[in-house]
C-alpha cells in the first residue's frame, strides 16, 4: 500500500465538505485543485477503492461508498 499524496488527502478534504451554492463546489474544485469536475470525480472515485483513504477519513469515505453503491443499484 503507498500513501495518499497531498492531492488525495485535497480530495477527501473537500468533499467533506458543506457547499451552500450548486456552483461552489465546481469553482473550489477548478480554484483550488486546478482540475476539471470530471477529472476530481474520477480521482475522487479511485480513492474510495484504496484502503489509505478509508484509514484517513474512514465516516467520509464509507458515506460515499454507500452513496455509490445505492446509485449502482438503481442502473
Amino acid at each position: 500500500m503507498g500513501e495518499l499524496t497531498e492531492r488525495d488527502r485535497a480530495v477527501l478534504a473537500l468533499e467533506g465538505r458543506q457547499w451552500r451554492t450548486a456552483g461552489a463546489k465546481e469553482r473550489a474544485i477548478r480554484e483550488e485543485l486546478g482540475l476539471s469536475s470530471t477529472r476530481y470525480y474520477q480521482l475522487l472515485n479511485a480513492l474510495l477503492d484504496r484502503q489509505e483513504a478509508l484509514a484517513h477519513a474512514p465516516v467520509l469515505v464509507n458515506r460515499l461508498r454507500r452513496v455509490r453503491e445505492a446509485r449502482r443499484a438503481a442502473r
